[in-house]
């Protein structure tokens, strides 16, 4: 008979255990991939040529998984698209895919490579976990056989899906995703029946995983953070650089403070596409960074993080809602950032205090610049409505941003220098949403850890003289509840508009840029 006592002692036994194989903190790698592209062709290759193609990037990555591990990596990310490239079509694409079934099945393909089907790709990611013991994360194409029974088949007869997949230290299979929120061009892939909410358990923490453009959504990104509690985000992207605001070091760094998680992100490395900009961030402050728009050179970069992060709350509207708006309309002007009308204020002095309102946002500024300089100009500026180029989202932003030239005309446009270094700083808004994004990016595209924080009532402090000019402070807020209001009634004509506008876009971006 098993008495009390001894069950007892065997409960403290099995949590010490538990207690003895988890870890407080972990090794995070990500490599930012500079990726070879196959050549563009209008007829699909042969199954062996897209392999050699996707093994010259995976030649790659293996020398930057081996050297993650060697130096004591649990996990390494690595990009979208990194393995293959861009520039398909459905039928160019299909080649380059693999059949990537369900993690449930418990395969190691490293040790039964067959078991479904013709995967070298999959094999070899096994592998590389395997042998260098760590889990590796990577982007590659899934297919899906379909038939006229389902209603929604794709002509060709095949879903095909932008899919990250996971890989455990014993090679496993344990997690595969596919992206829901495609950005425009991905025509080549298919977005999920359903939206798909991964997430995978480990000593060193609880994982959750999206792609580049989910990050702008409430699903599967939001859901993972606020539903099912997650750690740490993996995050692999091809992401575009876009400023003042969407520069990815500057954005990501800014969704893992908001969110008050741990964020891996992997970006691809292709300069001529303004593609760089890869992470390792705590919600505290960023761990490691990288951005590079001068070589042709991929990084890796190694971090420390804490396995369960414990994020601060903040209202993010408590202080500037018992502010006192200052009139200022007689000084508003409007200027542009990505397509969307802002007001702004000008600084017109080295120290000041400022409003700007838009709609049901409104934005107070407290400030100190190290000097007024006559060759540059700040303002404050205020948006409150729908996004609607490459996606359609509600947003409110203050910013605090440097103009391109002292022309107000010139203010939200792409800067990338500044020489004004600012004393202190204290930005804050009546958002009417819990997630808002802090951002503050410096001169050269830098991030500033360490420098600021965020206050329980909302406001976006600096701590200390900033050790750099500044280019942007904002808090960039996500209204996800009216992200519909582009409706069925209107829906032709707004969709068609929203190509038009988003081809204008590119044209105008790469002008900018």
């Amino acid at each position: 008979m098993i008495t009390p006592q001894l069950l007892a002692c065997g409960a403290v036994l099995l949590l010490c255990v538990l207690k003895a194989s988890s870890r407080d903190t972990f090794l995070a790698a990500v490599y930012e991939h500079a990726v070879i592209l196959p050549s563009t062709t209008l007829e699909p290759v042969s199954r062996e040529e897209a392999l050699r193609s996707m093994n010259r990037n995976l030649d790659v990555m293996e020398t930057a998984i081996a050297s993650a591990a060697k130096q004591g990596a649990h996990i390494i990310v690595t990009p979208e698209d990194g393995i293959y490239g861009w520039n398909f079509n459905r039928a160019t694409l299909y080649p380059y895919l693999e059949d990537i079934p369900d993690p449930q099945v418990n395969w190691i393909p490293c040790n039964n490579p067959n078991r479904f089907g013709h995967t070298p790709v999959q094999e070899r990611l096994s592998c590389l976990a395997k042998d260098n013991f760590i889990y590796v994360v990577a982007n590659i194409g899934d297919k899906k056989q379909c038939n006229a029974s389902d209603p929604q088949c794709p002509p060709d007869g095949w879903y095909q899906y932008n899919t990250n997949v996971v890989f455990d230290s014993q090679g496993k299979l344990i997690a595969r995703y596919h992206k829901q929120n495609l950005f425009m061009g991905e025509e080549q892939f298919n977005v999920p029946k359903e939206p798909e909410v991964v997430t995978f358990d480990t000593t060193f923490g609880k994982f959750g995983i999206f792609t580049c453009f989910d990050i702008l959504f409430h699903d599967p990104a939001v859901t993972l953070v606020k539903d099912l509690h997650v750690d740490t985000i993996l995050f692999p992207t091809a992401w575009m650089n876009v400023l003042p605001h969407l520069s990815a070091i500057e954005f990501h760094s800014a969704w893992a403070m908001g969110m008050g998680v741990n964020f891996l992100a992997a970006n691809t490395h292709y300069p001529s596409k303004n593609m760089t900009g890869s992470g390792i961030y705590a919600p505290d402050s960023p761990r490691a960074f990288h951005y590079d728009m001068k070589t042709e050179e991929g990084k890796l970069l190694l971090a420390e993080l804490e396995s369960h992060p414990q994020p601060s709350a903040v209202n993010w509207a408590s202080h500037a809602s018992n502010q006192k708006p200052l009139s200022t309309e007689s000084q508003e002007f409007k200027g542009t950032i990505f397509f969307d009308e802002f007001t702004f204020v000008e600084l017109t002095e080295a120290t000041g205090n400022h409003t700007v309102c838009q709609k049901d946002l409104c934005c107070h500024l407290s400030y100190k610049m190290s000097e007024k300089r006559s060759d540059e100009v700040y303002a404050l500026g205020a948006f409150d409505g729908l996004h609607t180029v490459e996606g359609s989202y509600h947003l409110q932003i203050c910013t605090l941003l440097k103009c391109k030239r002292t022309d107000l005309r010139t203010c939200g446009h792409s800067v990338e220098t500044a020489s004004t270094r600012f004393d202190m700083f204290s930005l804050s808004g009546t958002f009417g949403t819990q997630y808002v994004f802090p951002e503050v990016l410096l001169s050269d595209i830098k991030l500033a850890p360490g420098e600021f924080q965020v206050s329980s009532d909302g406001r976006l402090m600096s701590l200390k003289p900033t050790s750099g000019p500044v280019l942007t402070v904002t808090l960039f807020g996500r209204l996800y509840e009216k992200d519909q209001a582009l409706n069925a009634s209107s829906d032709f004509t707004a969709q068609t508009l929203r190509i038009l506008v988003a081809v204008l876009a590119c044209i105008l971006c790469s002008l900018y840029w």
